[in-house]
């Protein structure tokens, strides 16, 4: 007879902040709800379930049915809760106070609300240090999930991966299960047969086995083809009667289950990790193209089997440094947690401190931090709604340190940790962030009163996935594919759609062209960059006026050789929601013309709407915001999203030419590879001619209102005269 044997299904389900309603809706009538439909009538199987808490406090509000019926399961040993990081943040970009605060503050929610005890936690994407096991425990937690890939980094063989083990730091115990790989891309994909013949070998081969499966319950209904092949075909059914009819000797049983019955069958601890595609992800792209070539070339060669598990990839904590976006995320995090953490010091017991803090855990979402196989950082909404978290946490901190509406700041200091300094300007309408080292660009605009980043754009740049796309490959669908393993495309012709920027895409950005560089060109990405200032470092200096500040930054470079100094500054006044601008260049050759322009982003408008699109200085619409324009001669251009409220209007205090056109990405998502409007990039651009002493000056504004409806507005009358 078969040796009986333990097998632990544990769900992961999740949604993330920022995700839209109807993203939620479809997942849950697609998985969620129908995976509960099926489950329930099975009295005698059990499972683990874990929830996020942007999906859980979503399903408290609008399904309270799924909700008690859950409780109901709950109560009746059917289904343990498993708890985690509130709002499924990547625990190691956090803090150690945010770490445990945002796990004891989702196990008190859902022991209240399910009224049971919570006491192991899904890890988010398993990316796992050795350090986190203190904070675990020290948060409450017994127990967690991770991958054999894990343990078999560690040294663990597979015969040694079926219960769990204990692992150590800083004194402080943690029980650690490994999540099967091969299990992983069985369920749901392989027939039901496949699976159980692999228990029924586990069993023989390691009588008392504990086989556990932890994944994503997305994959049952909501990952592409699965909700026809899950439910329509039967696959789940199937499943549950197959683990029913064997269960003298196959068992399932919840994490809290197996804990209690049976004794650690070791003790281990693991390197810093992650499940196998995530450490592939997180490679340099010219790095994850030989890595891939590298496993191909040997995974038929006899020795694979016993190399593969001592290889893998790279670190998540990679993923800041392979995406300078996910960086002003994570640093632009990090600043809020240091506010928060000072004002609890100074204002302990103020009422807003735990409305700032759940403003703070929900911005630390972690899918808009990094990129794999979901959309993650190229999705502009989840970009949009984790600084839209920060932001409110940022005005709730000065609500709670008293700032009023005339307050003026300007600090500098190495935000984004790079051993640089950087500028922070921040009044009661806005927060400007300005890197002098890279270009003097502005990285990060904040509208407060939106809670919108107008500079939370991304760089177009290579995947290794755009080998896929330039080849055209296509798949057949008969098969249902694991969504690592998916080729699909959205639309046609993306290959024709690849671009890659020479540089980050910000704002006040300067360049030097050619005086007979077209839009076109400019657009194809063919316009060569003819000075060294659009990344070079200025120097900069902080000025602070009565109800003022400014950033004046000043660079000697060149441009076609010829020495040049570009000085420019920005001005933030009190309880104003514009930004002057001056520029001013010496050096110029008396008599030769230099094609001269600065670069401004726009992200969060998007395009193919009616409601948002350019006009000019009469309130005349010139297109919509993926338009391209080439115009001659404006004073002014507005952009304005009517969805959004935001009018964004640039002033010029001489006429000026303007290009406009879009930044758009082909990336990866779950549903296929994808063409994603990033932002809208204007470019004002001069053909520059010295005076008598080889100057040549400007002054512009960036007028931003909260409005429904675009109003031409003049050029303001006080600007940054020549650098005051």
């Amino acid at each position: 007879m078969t040796s009986p044997i333990h097998l632990c299904l544990v769900l992961h389900n999740h949604q993330p902040i920022g995700n839209f309603d109807g993203v939620f809706e479809q997942a849950y009538q697609d998985s969620y709800l129908p995976f509960l439909d099926v489950f329930e009538p099975y009295e005698n199987l059990r499972i683990s379930l874990h929830t996020s808490g942007p999906l859980m406090l979503w399903l408290h509000e609008r399904k309270p049915d799924y909700m008690s019926r859950l409780k109901s399961l709950v109560a009746g040993g059917r289904i343990e809760i498993v708890g985690g990081p509130f709002y499924e943040s990547i625990l190691t970009m956090l803090p150690s106070r945010d770490r445990i605060g945002q796990i004891k503050r989702y196990t008190e929610w859902l022991e209240e609300r399910f009224e049971t005890s919570v006491r192991g936690m899904w890890v988010p994407e398993r990316v796992w240090e050795s350090s986190l096991t203190s904070d675990l425990a020290d948060a409450g937690m017994h127990y967690t999930v991770l991958d054999d890939f894990h343990f078999k980094a560690a040294g663990c063989s597979q015969e040694e991966l079926f219960g769990y083990y204990a692992t150590e730091d800083d004194g402080r115990l943690l029980k650690v299960f490994p999540g099967s790989e091969k299990l992983r891309y069985l369920i749901p994909f392989a027939p039901v047969a496949d699976m159980i013949e692999f228990a029924r070998q586990t069993a023989q081969q390691t009588p008392g086995a504990v086989l556990i499966f932890g994944d994503d319950g997305e994959k049952f209904g909501t990952w592409p083809d699965t909700k026809v092949h899950v439910y329509e075909r039967g696959w789940l059914r199937d499943f549950l009667n197959a683990l029913n009819d064997n269960r003298h000797w196959l068992q399932t049983a919840r994490l809290t289950d197996v804990v209690e019955q049976s004794p650690p069958v070791g003790k281990v601890y693991l390197p810093d990790c992650s499940y196998r595609e995530m450490t592939e992800w997180a490679l340099p792209v010219v790095q994850q193209e030989v890595f891939e070539e590298s496993v191909h070339a040997i995974e038929h060669e006899p020795i694979w089997d016993k190399l593969r598990r001592f290889v893998r990839g790279g670190s998540w904590r990679n993923f800041k440094v392979k995406y300078t976006e996910a960086n002003e995320m994570y640093c632009r995090m990090l600043n809020v947690s240091e506010r928060l953490e000072k004002a609890r010091q100074e204002f302990a017991g103020h009422d807003l401190l735990e409305i700032a803090e759940d403003h703070l855990y929900r911005g630390q979402c972690n899918c808009t931090y990094w990129h794999g196989a979901f959309g993650g950082i190229y999705l502009p909404h989840l970009r949009n709604a984790v600084f839209k978290e920060l932001i409110e946490a940022d005005n709730l901190l000065d609500a709670i340190t008293g700032q009023n509406s005339e307050y003026i700041d300007g600090q500098s200091r190495d935000f984004n940790l790079d051993f640089q300094p950087e500028v922070r300007l921040a009044n009661s309408q806005l927060i400007g962030w300005v890197a002098p080292s890279q270009g003097g660009m502005l990285y990060e605009l904040d509208v407060r009163s939106l809670g919108h980043n107008l500079l939370a754009n991304i760089r177009r740049r290579p995947e290794s996935y755009h080998r896929k796309v330039l080849k055209g490959a296509s798949q057949s669908n008969e098969k249902v594919a694991s969504i690592h393993d998916r080729v699909v495309f959205k639309q046609e012709g993306l290959d024709q759609r690849l671009q890659y920027d020479k540089y980050t895409r910000k704002s006040l950005q300067d360049h030097f062209f050619d005086e007979s560089v077209t839009l076109e060109a400019l657009i194809a990405g063919h316009a060569q960059e003819r000075g060294d200032f659009v990344e070079g470092e200025y120097q900069a200096k902080l000025r602070r006026g009565a109800g003022k500040v400014q950033v004046f930054m000043q660079r000697d470079g060149n441009a076609w050789g010829v020495p040049l100094t570009v000085s420019k500054a920005l001005t933030f006044e009190a309880g104003s929601s514009t930004l002057k601008v001056a520029y001013q260049i010496d050096g110029l050759p008396a008599g030769r013309p230099f094609h001269f322009a600065s670069e401004w982003n726009f992200a969060g408008m998007p395009s193919g709407a009616d409601d948002r699109f350019f006009y000019g200085s009469d309130g005349q619409r010139l297109g919509q915001l993926g338009s391209s324009l080439n115009l001659s001669d404006k004073t002014q251009l507005g952009l304005i999203d009517q969805w959004l409220s935001l009018d964004v209007q640039l002033l010029f205090g001489a006429p000026t030419n303007i290009w406009a056109f879009p930044i758009e990405t082909v990336s990866q998502s779950e549903g296929g590879y994808e063409l994603v409007h990033q932002s809208v990039c204007v470019i004002p651009h001069w053909i520059v001619i010295g005076d008598s002493q080889g100057r040549w000056a400007t002054e512009m504004e960036i007028s931003i209102q909260i409005t429904h409806h675009p109003e031409p507005r003049k050029f303001g009358q006080q600007l940054v005269g020549h650098l005051r």
